[in-house]
């Protein structure tokens, strides 16, 4: 099978799912905006061809580069992996006759107004939402539900451009901030209150082959908002569980409402006074590498399972659901630069057998902002087959490994 991946050199991680096609017998052509000659080693090695784009995101080149790959050989496959190459990639796909995910699901699954729409017609309960960029219609939709309300891009991916609003003043800030003045059209939800989670789905023709379930503590929008808060994302070992029957319904609800095919999914949900209510999802893979902590909870490469699904329609590993695996974010105490680190040494020695891994950058680093995301800075992951001790080693981490910095 000759496969056409896009952007394999940028996120790192992409060149991950390269290997995993390469590893299950898939020629790759790889679709990107580095030269072929700065293309790391590793990659090279894993890639049957490649054609340089201007950008992946700009569809006449990605239109033209299938195009001259079409001209030379049979293409099965054209996939993308990153949210923001998802659409480009779905029209130029349906405009070359290559099967896979269509236009109309990857558009419902970016634009989140149309999105809702859609499973509210369908049944699944949703925030109430609206998309505009009229500032009248975002006052009186905050009026008509009250507050909070919250304000974001139409195709934002996690809390990237998202903003709460707690009463008018707020609104009128969060509305100058989102251009809603310059016209540009955002989406305006409803605050749900309760807890935050993802489900996540690998499907083959629409059939779920694997699936997991995992929590934010505390929700995105407050731990992307606050320097102090040491973030976790835990993804559990107990999917077998009554309680997360509910939400595995939805997402197959969603998954068929929305035509999810042959593809990772990511779904967003709260559960709170209101009940289950989805958020929004995406039909690629999730990011801060969630991927890697079902890969070390299951004992599997999902990597491998999802090319599996690509080139041979099925996969063929078993998910072991032996342990629950989670990551925890380190915040610098200020923006600046790192200087060094307190506790790192003994965190390691005390968990060195439930460590998967942890990134610390090299004191003289430049810090990242809070809001830059869960990766940003540094990070611990872990695994123990308890999935409550597993919560308590976390939050033990934030509290005794400290990430000192110095302003510039």
């Amino acid at each position: 099978m000759h496969v056409l991946f896009v952007a394999p050199a940028f996120p790192n991680n992409q060149m991950t799912f390269v290997q995993a096609l390469h590893s299950v017998g898939a020629r790759v052509t790889g679709i990107g905006e580095v030269p072929q000659h700065a293309l790391p080693r590793d990659l090279k090695s894993c890639l049957y061809g490649y054609e340089q784009v201007r950008s992946v995101v700009h569809e006449p080149s990605l239109f033209d580069a299938v195009r001259r790959v079409q001209k030379r050989e049979w293409v099965d496959r054209l996939e993308a992996t990153v949210e923001a190459h998802v659409l480009a990639a779905a029209k130029v796909r349906e405009a070359c006759s290559i099967p896979g995910t269509s236009v109309r699901t990857t558009f419902l699954c970016r634009d989140k107004p149309a999105m809702k729409e859609a499973l509210r017609q369908g049944g699944v309960a949703c925030a109430a939402s609206i998309g505009t960029s009229s500032a009248d219609e975002v006052r009186a939709f905050a009026s008509q539900v009250g507050y909070p309300v919250i304000i974001k891009p139409r195709d934002a991916a996690g809390a990237s451009g998202t903003f709460r609003a707690d009463n008018a003043v707020e609104l009128e800030q969060a509305m100058q901030a989102a251009g809603v003045a310059q016209g540009f059209s955002v989406a305006v939800e409803e605050f749900i209150e309760g807890h935050e989670g993802f489900y996540d789905t690998l499907c083959i023709d629409g059939q779920v082959a694997h699936e997991f379930a995992s929590h934010y503590f505390p929700n995105v929008l407050e731990a992307m908002r606050e320097r102090w808060i040491s973030p976790q994302i835990v993804t559990t070992n107990r999917l077998d569980e009554p309680s997360y029957r509910e939400v595995a319904l939805m997402a197959r609800k969603v998954n068929k409402l929305l035509g999810i095919g042959t593809t990772a999914t990511h779904m967003e949900w709260f559960f709170g006074p209101k009940g289950l209510k989805f958020s929004e999802i995406g039909c690629r893979p999730p990011g801060v590498g969630a991927w890697d902590l079902y890969c070390a909870a299951h004992e599997m490469d999902l990597y491998r399972d999802w090319a599996n699904t690509i080139v041979h329609g099925k996969v063929k590993q078993h998910r072991s659901r032996k342990y629950a695996a989670g990551m925890i974010a380190l915040r610098p105490e200020c923006d600046g630069v790192i200087t060094g680190y307190e506790g790192v040494e003994k965190m390691r020695h005390q968990l060195k057998d439930l460590l998967i891994d942890d990134y610390f950058p090299a004191p003289g680093t430049r810090t990242q902002p809070v809001g830059a995301g869960y990766m940003a800075n540094a990070w611990v992951r872990l695994r123990h087959e308890n999935y409550d001790t597993l919560r308590e080693l976390l939050s033990r981490i934030g509290e005794q490994v400290k990430v000192r910095a110095r302003p510039v």
